[in-house]
């Protein structure tokens, strides 16, 4: 406890930090907030010194109403369950298996983390380019320049020489299963990092005695898993999840590195945008009103996600 005569320089340490909060942090969701309820607000009009703005609930109801609501909106829930449950398992499935390992754990550990400090629209290009079918323009029957690795992979594998589209192909248009397991692969190996390293913290910190209670009791190892890890484990299994979810709902710029800013293959632009692509799509057009309804729809989805998550962690996480 700081003596009261000394406290005046606790806030003084303070103050830097607590200014460049306010700036940075506070004052911008109050401005997102004003601006979600000013109906038709744009910057550059107001710069112009027009401030008449109609206070309601018109930017809520032309987000809801935007032809690509549904679409984003069924683009990011379907990411989020998908990706979050499978890259969950995957993660602690490969956290258990680095635990186990004695001499190459710290190398393996530095090779999984390293897609987590990658710049997400660098990987998002070269995963285009590896499942991406490229051929000739110009002509009537285009000629395949590339498979891609993946196909070409998969031609040595099953011995089949017709490529699978799965992002794009001259003159034919890919599937939306296809560009959505593309976006699934990435994803889930792109969120397995973070996950691991919290998992393996939490593998390490386990008491050992369990461990070997079960080794006296010959209990087998799935056992050992579901009754002893994945217990002692669910509160950082918790918060992965919970950041998952969030993160998930946040999902954007892995779709623009692979698919471009229209988020969609050129035949179909904006068949794969989410809820953070909305809000870009608004700010494009000069409506900031709209893309802070947006924003604060968005901001109450993943609230709603989070409070659901959290009473499911106080049944099931184990302290």
């Amino acid at each position: 406890m700081v003596e009261s005569k000394q406290q005046w320089k606790a806030w003084l340490y303070l103050a830097p930090a607590i200014v460049l909060l306010l700036i940075f942090t506070v004052w911008p969701i109050i401005n997102t907030v004003s601006m979600a309820f000013l109906e038709g607000y744009s910057g550059l009009t107001k710069a112009g010194g027009d401030v008449t703005f109609k206070i309601g609930l018109g930017n809520f109801i032309h987000v809801v109403g935007h032809p690509d609501f549904l679409q984003a909106m069924k683009n990011t829930i379907l990411l989020c369950l998908i990706t979050v449950p499978v890259s969950t398992i995957l993660a602690l499935l490969i956290a258990v298996a680095l635990n186990a390992i004695g001499p190459l754990r710290k190398a393996l550990q530095t090779i999984f983390f390293l897609p987590y400090v990658t710049n997400s629209i660098a990987i998002g290009m070269v995963f285009a380019a590896m499942f991406n079918v490229i051929g000739s323009i110009g002509t009537r029957r285009p000629v395949i320049v590339s498979y891609g690795i993946v196909n070409d992979i998969i031609r040595l594998i099953s011995g089949n020489s017709d490529p699978k589209n799965f992002i794009n192909f001259i003159n034919t248009g890919s599937s939306y299963e296809m560009n959505m397991l593309v976006m699934v692969i990435y994803i889930v190996w792109n969120a397995l990092p973070f996950k691991i390293l919290v998992l393996l913290g939490g593998l390490q910190s386990i008491n050992k005695q369990y461990y070997d209670a079960a080794k006296v009791d010959s209990a087998p190892r799935w056992r050992v898993l579901t009754r002893i890890t994945v217990p002692l484990l669910s509160p950082m299994i918790a918060y992965v999840v919970i950041t998952g979810f969030i993160g998930g709902f946040k999902e954007y710029t892995s779709i623009v590195g692979i698919f471009g800013e229209n988020m969609g293959p050129v035949h179909d632009a904006g068949r794969l945008n989410t809820m953070v692509g909305l809000i870009y799509d608004s700010l494009e057009l000069d409506n900031q009103g709209g893309a802070s309804a947006a924003a604060l729809i968005l901001f109450g989805i993943i609230l709603v996600v989070t409070l659901i998550n959290l009473q499911v962690s106080k049944k099931r996480v184990h302290y």
